[in-house]
């Protein structure tokens, strides 16, 4: 069985802009993923923040290809009903160094799916208790 590996906003953009602080490690990191053994997901709220950080770049193209490919290998997750209160709930309370609501998102459905790394170096993952892969 392969291994979940989530893919963090902080990630992907690192991956994709050779001008991020974090390219070259997140690059690293990413060729690292053995492509038999773990499976990269993502939710489609990391995908549209993704998304929304690159809309006016020459990265737009690459974030739709890899909506298609995410879809497409059904690694995908739209969070559910109660994935999107249990995260509510986390923001409310400041829990996980005072994490934003899609990282409460993201930590919500990693639980829910027993993955315990994540392609990110965001120090939000780290305080939910999760490992960081750069």
């Amino acid at each position: 069985m392969k291994q979940l590996v989530f893919l963090d906003t902080v990630g992907m953009l690192a991956t994709w802009d050779r001008s991020d602080q974090w390219h070259h490690n997140a690059r690293r990191a990413y060729s690292l993923l053995e492509p038999t053994s773990t499976t990269p997901l993502s939710t489609t709220l990391v995908l549209a923040e993704c998304g929304n950080a690159l809309a006016r770049t020459s990265f737009r193209a690459r974030v739709d290809e890899f909506r298609k490919h995410l879809e497409a290998t059904g690694n995908l997750v739209w969070p559910t009903a109660e994935d999107w209160r249990a995260a509510w709930a986390a923001y409310r309370g400041g829990r996980f160094d005072q994490a934003g609501l899609v990282d409460q998102v993201s930590f919500v459905v990693m639980r829910r799916l027993d993955i315990t790394q994540s392609f990110t170096n965001d120090r939000h993952f780290r305080a939910a208790g999760f490992e960081t892969l750069f």
